[in-house]
């Protein structure tokens, strides 16, 4: 029955070699995200539901970046398959174009309009001053982070993911001690608060981006033609708008409808106490699905460099083998963490977060959801982000991953919360009944093999 999984011991060393940096990676920006949590939450839980508000529309650019990342990883795996370097070059400077520009746009909303914008995404008069605050600061960090997310994504589909996870380890290290400096005001500093924490992921960002700057300008393996990257051709712009163009919609529409759920939860009765909970439980998520999210880049390269090769007989079975890889990881992290939310996390996690008893026991039931069903969430992420698109299949793999969080989770969840005022749980229900059809519609669309393309020949339109 999984006769397929039987690859040789090379395939399963090639797999480890490219997704233990992109786990490192994933790691260091998970546990920036936990180190953050932390530090804000020795505030209070307002404050840490504060960031967590102002951080949504940061989720959206986040996910943006994400979608430019993993289009460009569409071409870039299967052109690095083939040694052309100039076409890389020329996605590149797209992705930096419409990475930059995105950013900016959001950093200038966010700049100049905060309370108004923190007051749409939060109901709550407590709330939104902080959550202002942080935000003004901190839309500008990601300017930064998108352009060295742009270069750090295309060394990870040449298979170079070592780079990523320099660049965002010294990242981490840097907002954990400027954290630490800033917000409770330590070496002198004014104890800034929230305030400090986005200046801290301000200055770590702008660090990030000149160590991009400094080994773009002197690594030999990929060598950066700025003519290439200024003018990238109209082809080139043809192919990037016709396969990354969909996966940037994709993550961005699927970034503005996670952002919603936490918009249901600020609109709903003791939002303060929810939000907090959704902080800690996101961070502990996030924490767990490191190594899932590394399969899927993983996935996607291997896949995209053997189309680009020509060598497509094998690509069905390697996309089935790293599906069901995720699968049985989803198992072995999700159980454990259903156990750790019941008999470890509300002695020695929750009371780390000055939790409320009530945030407390939403934490619990919220990790309990989210570890119940990481093995599913698993198999459907990886067979979407990772086959589907890594084998240019971006227009499905956009459909199956947002028509069910569109048009059931998220209607359901809003039902839920805001009309019938059921509660969070009710709400959680909603929220995750699109991992079912996912995986489904996905497992489908899988066994056809129609997923299988070679999106290099530029001579297509």
């Amino acid at each position: 029955m999984f006769s397929y999984l039987n690859r040789g011991g090379a395939f399963y060393r090639n797999v480890a070699k490219l997704a233990l940096p992109i786990v490192l990676q994933n790691l260091c920006t998970t546990m920036l995200g936990l180190v953050d949590t932390f530090m804000v939450g020795a505030l209070g839980e307002a404050p840490l539901a504060a960031v967590l508000v102002a951080n949504i529309p940061v989720f959206i650019i986040q996910l943006i970046i994400f979608g430019l990342q993993s289009g460009s990883s569409v071409l870039i795996s299967q052109f690095w398959g083939k040694g052309d370097t100039d076409s890389i070059n020329r996605v590149i400077g797209l992705g930096a174009y419409v990475a930059g520009a995105i950013s900016l746009l959001f950093a200038s909303v966010m700049f100049f309009f905060p309370v108004q914008l923190m007051g749409l995404l939060a109901d709550n008069a407590e709330l939104v001053p902080l959550a202002a605050q942080y935000a003004r600061i901190v839309g500008f960090s990601y300017i930064f982070n998108s352009l060295t997310g742009v270069y750090v994504g295309a060394h990870r589909a040449m298979e170079n993911p070592k780079l990523g996870t320099f660049v965002f380890a010294c990242s981490m290290v840097a907002n954990t001690f400027l954290n630490w400096v800033f917000i409770f005001g330590n070496l002198g500093a004014p104890a800034m608060g929230v305030q400090g924490a986005a200046f801290a992921t301000l200055l770590s960002r702008i660090l990030e981006f000149i160590i991009t700057i400094s080994y773009a300008l002197t690594n030999r393996r990929f060598r950066m033609k700025p003519a290439l990257m200024i003018r990238p051709g109209k082809i080139l712009i043809q192919k990037f708008i016709r396969y990354s163009g969909p996966v940037v919609l994709n993550e961005t529409l699927w970034g503005i409808g996670a952002s919603m759920y936490k918009v249901v939860m600020g609109h709903m009765e003791g939002s303060t106490e929810i939000l907090a909970a959704r902080a800690l439980a996101g961070n502990v998520e996030d924490l767990c699905t490191v190594i899932v999210f590394a399969i899927s880049g993983t996935t996607a390269i291997i896949i995209g460099r053997e189309i680009g090769a020509g060598r497509r007989d094998s690509v069905y079975e390697i996309g089935a083998t790293l599906d069901t890889l995720a699968f049985f990881c989803g198992l072995i992290i999700g159980l454990p963490m259903v156990a750790c939310a019941w008999l470890v996390f509300p002695d020695l996690l929750y009371p780390f977060f000055h939790l409320s008893p009530t945030a407390g026991r939403i934490t619990t039931m919220m990790l309990t959801f989210i570890g119940s069903l990481l093995a599913v969430r698993s198999f459907e992420t990886v067979n979407i982000v990772g086959v589907l698109r890594g084998g240019g299949d971006v227009r499905t793999a956009t459909a199956i991953d947002l028509m069910p969080m569109w048009f059931v989770s998220l209607p359901l969840a809003a039902l839920f919360g805001l009309v019938l005022e059921w509660g969070i749980f009710w709400v959680y229900v909603g929220m995750v009944s699109e991992y079912f059809i996912k995986f489904t519609v996905g497992l489908i669309r899988l066994r056809s093999g129609r997923w299988i393309r070679d999106v290099t020949r530029l001579s297509e339109p």
